[in-house]
């Protein structure tokens, strides 16, 4: 089948976006075939020198995706974000980013208000993009810092029951259980989890570098998943390795807990929720604070540490204060 493209010239995904492959570099190509943007993007590019993007929305993601801050992100953000920043080409790649203004952001999202966390997501992407614009002279102020997120429809995550905690372990074979023993049990991310290896092992516990966050965490242990791992064979560097020894993807692993979810009825609550349920657990036992839960889970701010253990929390101060009452009603004694 003839290719219609030069020499160099490729289209890749599934959006078949082009590409120039040539001396061992590979560079994204924005201008549409048959342009004299195209030709003039070309003879450069043959030239050896990448054309300087246009202050376009479209060059902004040519920008910050040649910037230092690309490669430090996580892969699942790497492909989060491409997948916005299509929309974003798609829907305004030809507009001037100085141009915007909040107004503007505000009726992208709620152009997108049908799906509130897609909208949400979008505009984090589009905010991380101009925030790189601002850091690089293109504009003055981010128009869509501070934008208010959509209320989504979807309820909020509720930590796995213990029925269902105990139905899972039932019913799961050996590398669902233990995706599922080691996410309960360190109350990390998937990521993170299905990247542990064995020599991160050390006194107990296991050295955690969060991709999200960049925080570098130790967490113990718990005894039930310490005897776990004892009997856990090593099959590879990653503590979940497939049988032939390669790491575990993101999604044969969410494709694993999901089948026994559905054997057991409870789909109501994902493979994130058991992050929920760690931090619910601990903030449930006595003499455990906010900040047992954020040593363990990794976050830095004690609102989203909240906000994962909020109802064990109320349940723990409810019980406080029923003690209180059952005490004074006890000993007679007035405050």
């Amino acid at each position: 089948m003839k290719r219609n493209l030069p020499a160099y010239v490729y289209r890749k995904g599934q959006r078949g976006y082009l590409y120039f492959c040539r001396w061992n570099t590979t560079q994204r190509m924005y201008s549409a075939p048959g342009t004299a943007e195209f030709a003039a993007e070309y003879a450069m590019l043959m030239r050896g020198r990448a054309p300087a993007p246009k202050r376009t929305i479209k060059g902004l993601i040519q920008k910050y995706m040649e910037s230092e801050r690309w490669p430090a992100l996580a892969q699942n953000t790497k492909k989060s974000y491409r997948r916005h920043f299509g929309y974003l080409e798609e829907v305004a790649g030809h507009i001037d980013p100085a141009t915007l203004r909040t107004s503007h952001i505000y009726e992208m999202r709620d152009a997108l208000r049908d799906t509130p966390t897609d909208a949400n997501r979008k505009i984090s992407t589009l905010s991380t993009l101009l925030a790189h614009g601002v850091r690089i002279g293109w504009l003055d102020r981010n128009p869509a810092e501070g934008v208010e997120k959509l209320k989504g429809i979807r309820p909020p995550r509720e930590p796995w029951p213990e029925d269902k905690i105990r139905a899972f372990r039932e019913k799961a074979g050996p590398l669902p259980l233990l995706i599922f023993e080691m996410l309960l049990g360190t109350g990390q991310r998937i990521g993170d989890v299905l990247k542990m290896r064995w020599d991160d092992i050390e006194d107990g516990g296991i050295w955690v570098r969060q991709q999200k966050t960049g925080a570098g965490i130790f967490v113990p242990f718990t005894d039930g998943l310490a005897a776990i791992l004892e009997k856990t064979p090593r099959q590879g560097d990653t503590i979940i390795a497939q049988p032939n020894g390669r790491p575990c993807s993101y999604s044969y692993a969410h494709k694993l807990v999901t089948e026994v979810r559905g054997k057991i009825d409870a789909m109501a609550w994902d493979i994130h929720a058991l992050r929920h349920s760690a931090a619910a657990e601990i903030a449930s036992l006595p003499g455990m604070t906010i900040e047992h839960v954020m040593a363990i889970t990794g976050h830095s701010s004690e609102q989203m540490a909240r906000h994962y253990s909020r109802k064990a929390d109320m349940r723990a101060k409810a019980r406080e204060a029923q003690n209180a009452r059952r005490t004074k009603a006890e000993t007679g004694k007035a405050d």
